[in-house]
């Protein structure tokens, strides 16, 4: 029950997860994959996020979110690569506000 709640995109205890739909909107942004495939982009994005809004230290990152390892060298390879900064443009409404 719990795990589907989270794949629905509900907030269970304070954890936070990106929804399918948010992902979707995200997808075409990640870097294509190359040689061994990578573990689950939902689950550690939402991981990057949670640590992120919440100012932790990587090494506190709930377990949830799979190794703290993991979760920073997807953020510093990604942001190094520009991913998130074009995430950000991409998100942005275009036309007259």
């Amino acid at each position: 029950m719990i795990q589907a709640l989270a794949l629905m995109g509900v907030r269970l205890s304070n954890l936070f997860w990106r929804t399918e739909e948010q992902m979707e909107r995200l997808r075409p942004f990640f870097p294509k994959s190359h040689g061994k495939p990578r573990v689950d982009d939902r689950r550690v994005l939402s991981g990057i996020t949670f640590i992120n809004r919440n100012g932790l230290r990587w090494c506190d990152a709930p377990r949830e979110y799979g190794p703290p390892k993991t979760l920073y060298n997807r953020w510093k390879r990604w942001g190094d690569m520009g991913v998130f900064a074009r995430m950000m443009e991409g998100l942005v409404p275009t036309g007259p506000l």
